[in-house]
């Protein structure tokens, strides 16, 4: 009889039961009921395997569901790695590039011997020129950097690989980032560090125009340094020395030139000044300085006039 009961109230039990584990499986091994939704396969390989069904199956939530658990429940395997690089994967296929970088990125910072890492640098450095030519910003709730993605990116794939293939390229495209965002100074920075780093490569007579470039912006700028212009000039001079026949050589001569007009024209404005002043001699120093530096400029030109109306109140 008591067996008979007990055999009841085990019967009892489970048709009352069974409704709440209708998505459970009863696992003998474990002895315990198991959601297949947290379940996870009993060798990291099995785990790895079975997500990437689901990703090659292009069932993007249910492979990212896979790889996490991958993750969370074998973080030392080294299966590990390649879960990680596939929640990149998936991020970069579904358009979320910051969020794709960020997934490829911590494997490098947690798996620095996965043997992903050369293809890691390479897929991070297009994202960084997709955002360098504009990419939209899509996110999923991320924070991204205040200005373009390509800064913190073009870094990373740098400092990733230092002494790398991609890393000169790297180096000069996150000078050009910042110089498009008008910061000079960060700018020449960056590419002085392509010439001093990476003196043989492809990208440091690029550089040396460059480093000439952000200078002359500078003179450019609203308050008028003449320092940063002289430094221009230098720079520019020294550039078309070394490199005659370099393409970027046409480009540099242009830009001397701009930086002689500019120069032109902010001495004339000077000797402008001392003459309103009735400060005449100094204004003189000021005309003169431009015809003998300046003759072929229109400044030369002008001062030359300035001069002819001073002489003639002095009749």
């Amino acid at each position: 009889m008591k067996r008979i009961f007990i055999f009841v109230i085990i019967l009892v039990f489970v048709r009352v039961a069974s409704p709440a584990y209708a998505f459970w499986i009863w696992t003998p091994k474990t002895g315990k009921w198991v959601n297949p939704k947290t379940a996870v396969k009993e060798t990291p390989k099995a785990q790895l395997e079975f997500a990437q069904g689901f990703y090659e199956g292009k069932k993007y939530e249910e492979a990212k569901r896979e790889f996490k658990k991958l993750l969370k429940n074998y973080p030392k395997s080294a299966q590990a790695a390649e879960s990680q690089y596939y929640l990149g994967l998936i991020d970069e296929a579904e358009g979320n590039l910051y969020e794709a970088y960020q997934s490829y990125q911590k494997v490098v910072d947690k798996y620095p011997f996965s043997a992903r890492i050369a293809e890691i640098n390479e897929r991070e450095y297009k994202i960084a020129e997709s955002f360098l030519a504009g990419e939209k910003r899509k996110t999923m709730g991320v924070v991204l950097p205040v200005e373009n993605p390509a800064i913190e990116i073009f870094s990373k794939v740098v400092e990733n690989s230092t002494y790398g293939p991609l890393a000169p390229k790297a180096q000069y495209k996150l000078g050009v980032v910042l110089k498009s965002l008008m910061r000079y100074y960060e700018a020449e920075e960056a590419f002085t560090r392509v010439v001093t780093n990476y003196p043989d490569s492809e990208w440091a007579e690029a550089a040396k125009f460059q480093i000439a470039s952000c200078r002359a912006n500078l003179s450019r700028s609203p308050a008028y340094d003449q320092g940063a212009t002289q430094e221009a000039k230098e720079k520019f001079q020294e550039f078309i020395k070394e490199h005659p026949d370099v393409a970027l050589t046409q480009e540099a001569e242009k830009q001397l030139e701009d930086l002689r007009e500019k120069e032109a024209e902010s001495s004339y404005g000077i000797g402008r000044f001392y003459e309103k002043q009735k400060d005449y001699e100094a204004a003189k120093i000021y005309y003169n300085d431009v015809i003998s530096k300046h003759s072929n400029s229109i400044w030369a030109a002008r001062s030359f006039d300035r001069l002819q109306v001073m002489e003639a109140k002095k009749k």
